[in-house]
């Protein structure tokens, strides 16, 4: 049973409440004057933000001018990413563009992540806290205190691990150290209610080892207002990230999801963190260095996600995609298949049905970020395999031929980035049979651990260079 020493009482949101706060403005200390007013309704899509002086609301398209020559808009952009490869270039893309839409899946399985669904339920945020901290505000030093805190982790060792969470959900601990009373009322509110959450489930007892506060004030907001779309806005606006820029959940959903792979050889494998970084206990921290984990039995056919429920857990379920996502697909001024697992971070989103039809239906440039080492799930692969999965995925290739689609590499991707020294054999003349000749080299940086990636600089300016040559902007 989970521990019930909590120390002082805090009082935190009434689930009985939240449903008459979602339908009205939610008076949240931390909406001040410079901020929005809005409210939530069950489909995040159509929120629409009131300032003083106009609606905005988040867009591709730019807000039009009667009286004044408006600045040229900045390119907008939709990025299909995990949460933790693209996040070395997010702060150097902000200097490009703010008006980012970034798609991520919910599938994770590891780390403090896997503990909170195993015990509460639900999709997996942490790839989604991660994006939303890495766009959140630094500009003073109460930003960067929150900052801080919802970018805490708890040490590895259970017991020290329960002790910190009480000193933080009880408002004792130095990390709140600079934020402000309405911020920490809010953020503690929501770390209380997940805190009541795991007490609630009496025969579950909950491992906060590595934990992620973050995670917690994600989960906490989700379960509260029993929508993931909710729990994103919530934590954005606490963490005040751009209002120009998205953090979108691939799946919008408050259920479970599991991923699994099927192997060339036939081998199915359930989770995507035995998919590509088996540990050997759900809090060891991830390690995805290729020279730890064992090779896989058979190079990957395809991704798919399976049920959570009943007897048979290689039951394959089709969830639908997020229709904000689809939204965002037919105005963007680019799309970005960007680097990370390939099959585990970006596939899982581009497998869903609507996401092929519209990206082929696009003429706008759709640019492929190579990773520049190779992982688990690439093992062996060259320029052009990467090319070839994302493609089969796409086209839903091994799944039910009634759904599937036919279209060419080259109507899904026209560039290829490229990191200098990679470790990804670029097979010009095959990617030349895809239809793809656009193979831009971009400056890299070689680490002893992380082996090779792109410069951050040097891969925003190639971008930007991109969508001055297409775009005209």
């Amino acid at each position: 049973m989970a521990d019930t020493c909590l120390g002082p009482a805090l009082s935190f949101p009434s689930s009985d409440s939240h449903s008459s706060i979602i339908n009205a403005l939610i008076p949240f200390p931390f909406f001040l004057s410079h901020h929005p007013t809005f409210s939530l309704s069950s489909s995040m899509a159509t929120t629409t933000f009131k300032t003083n002086n106009a609606h905005r609301c988040h867009s591709s398209s730019a807000s039009a001018t009667t009286n004044s020559i408006s600045p040229q808009p900045q390119p907008s952009l939709l990025v299909f990413s995990g949460g933790t490869a693209f996040n070395g270039v997010v702060e150097e893309l902000k200097k490009l563009t703010t008006r980012v839409a970034h798609v991520l899946p919910v599938s994770d399985d590891g780390g403090s992540t896997a503990e909170i669904v195993r015990v509460l339920g639900g999709p997996a945020v942490g790839d989604i806290r991660s994006r939303c901290l890495r766009l959140s505000d630094e500009s003073t030093s109460e930003a960067l205190a929150v900052r801080k805190l919802l970018g805490h982790r708890l040490p590895l060792e259970a017991q020290n691990a329960k002790f910190e969470w009480y000193d933080i959900v009880e408002g004792k601990h130095s990390l709140w150290t600079g934020v402000s009373k309405p911020y920490r009322e809010t953020i503690r509110s929501f770390l209380a209610y997940f805190q009541d959450q795991i007490l609630r489930r009496s025969d579950e007892s909950f491992c906060f080892s590595n934990g992620s506060i973050g995670n917690f004030f994600f989960a906490g907001a989700r379960i509260f207002f029993q929508s993931l779309d909710a729990a994103i806005f919530l934590f954005s606006r606490v963490s005040e990230i751009p209002h120009e820029s998205l953090v979108l959940p691939v799946i919008s959903t408050n259920d479970r999801l599991t991923l699994g792979c099927e192997l060339w050889d036939g081998t199915i494998i359930r989770g995507q963190n035995e998919i590509s970084h088996p540990t050997n206990g759900y809090m060891e921290p991830v390690n995805k260095s290729n020279s730890l984990v064992p090779t896989l039995p058979s190079k990957i056919k395809r991704v798919f996600y399976i049920s959570s429920e009943g007897s048979n857990l290689l039951h394959e379920v089709f969830p639908s995609v997020n229709p904000a996502v689809l939204e965002q697909l037919k105005s963007v001024d680019c799309i970005i298949f960007a680097m990370g697992s390939l099959f585990t971070s970006i596939c899982p989103s581009l497998v869903l049905l609507g996401i092929g039809e519209i990206i082929s239906s696009r003429s706008c440039p759709k640019v492929l970020l190579l990773n520049g080492t190779r992982d688990r799930e690439t093992s062996g692969f060259t320029a052009s395999c990467f090319v070839t999965a994302i493609t089969d995925a796409l086209n839903r290739t091994s799944g039910n031929p009634h759904k599937c689609l036919q279209n060419p590499p080259s109507q899904y991707i026209n560039t290829i980035f490229v990191p200098k020294d990679g470790q990804i054999p670029i097979d010009t003349n095959c990617l030349a049979d895809q239809g793809i000749f656009h193979v831009v080299t971009v400056e890299s940086i070689h680490d002893s651990k992380a082996g090779v990636f792109f410069d951050p600089k040097a891969l925003i300016q190639s971008l930007s260079n991109l969508l001055l040559s297409e775009l005209k902007i």
